[in-house]
């Protein structure tokens, strides 16, 4: 009843909330997107989507597939690879920012070491900067990581808005300097954030520098400051700052996967991003609040 591929490119747009970006993860057409859903559409007897030409979002019988379309192509994974007879092994170097230590990312590893019992998974939490250069030199193998703004290697997982945010009763004073809560260097929110108060000629001073995003968020609970953060990943008990402070907007970010080298562990790295990509939407959805995804566009 349910294609595979229909259920597929429904995941990738409903974590890209693009059919253009759908198009270009998948490596298809626009058009076959869009006849991918509609067809989806049909076989289910609902709606999945509300789309215009600038906006795509997800309907609740859309938010219910979700679901059921991990289910599904689990089980098609499974499946297809008890009858090939083919079993994943080996060691698989990953590495994530620490912008997932609080999400559900840990229950997509889970699955995929009880899918694949004899790959030997090592993970390395790091700061995206500092992961993209583990990943060139050749020491890791698959990054989930954030990307530099107009960077475009890496596979598009999903696109949010960077946000100021801090603890609710925090009070920032227009026209003094900003406190911040910062990553160390390479910290990739740490260079948009001071690059966007320079750009617009706002005074800053650093209150808190930790390389543990559990340590940014103690500082930023204690009130010491505020810190860029996606706004889909926002933590439990911080809020985005109120545009009364008059902080400069930080733009979009880019949640990205990319590959090192095609060696042994090619086909290990594989499964896993596939992993993850089909279960992009549950590392965002139930962390925070969802803000806006810059440059959405319809079908």
């Amino acid at each position: 009843m349910y294609e595979p591929a229909q259920l597929r490119t429904f995941l990738a747009v409903a974590q890209t909330l693009s059919f253009t970006r759908a198009a270009r993860r998948l490596g298809v057409r626009q058009s076959t997107v869009s006849q991918h859903v509609r067809r989806l559409e049909d076989a289910a007897g609902r709606q999945l989507f509300t789309r215009d030409t600038h906006r795509v979002d997800l309907t609740v019988d859309g938010e219910a597939m979700l679901g059921f379309a991990r289910t599904i192509l689990a089980a098609h994974e499974r499946a297809a690879a008890f009858f090939t007879g083919t079993r994943l092994r080996g060691r698989l170097r990953f590495g994530a920012s620490e912008d997932f230590v609080q999400t559900r990312l840990p229950e997509i590893l889970e699955s995929f070491r009880r899918d694949h019992p004899e790959v030997e998974l090592e993970l390395t939490v790091e700061l995206s900067g500092t992961l993209h250069q583990r990943l060139a030199a050749g020491r890791l193998d698959l990054v989930l990581a954030k990307r530099r703004a107009g960077d475009t290697h890496g596979e598009l997982v999903w696109q949010d808005a960077l946000t100021w945010i801090g603890a609710p009763q925090l009070r920032i004073d227009p026209d003094g300097p900003v406190p911040l809560i910062l990553f160390p260097p390479p910290g990739i929110t740490r260079a948009r954030a001071l690059e966007v108060l320079e750009e617009h000629g706002r005074s800053w001073r650093i209150a808190c520098t930790s390389t543990s995003l559990s340590g940014l968020i103690a500082a930023a609970h204690a009130g010491l400051g505020v810190m860029a953060h996606s706004r889909g990943l926002i933590p439990p008990g911080l809020a985005p700052v109120p545009s009364r402070a008059g902080l400069p907007e930080l733009g979009g970010v880019d949640f990205v996967l990319s590959h090192g080298r095609r060696d042994g562990a090619h086909e290990a790295a594989d499964a896993l991003a596939a992993a993850i990509l089909a279960g992009g939407d549950r590392l965002i959805r139930g962390v925070g609040p969802r803000g806006p995804v810059n440059g959405r566009d319809g079908a």
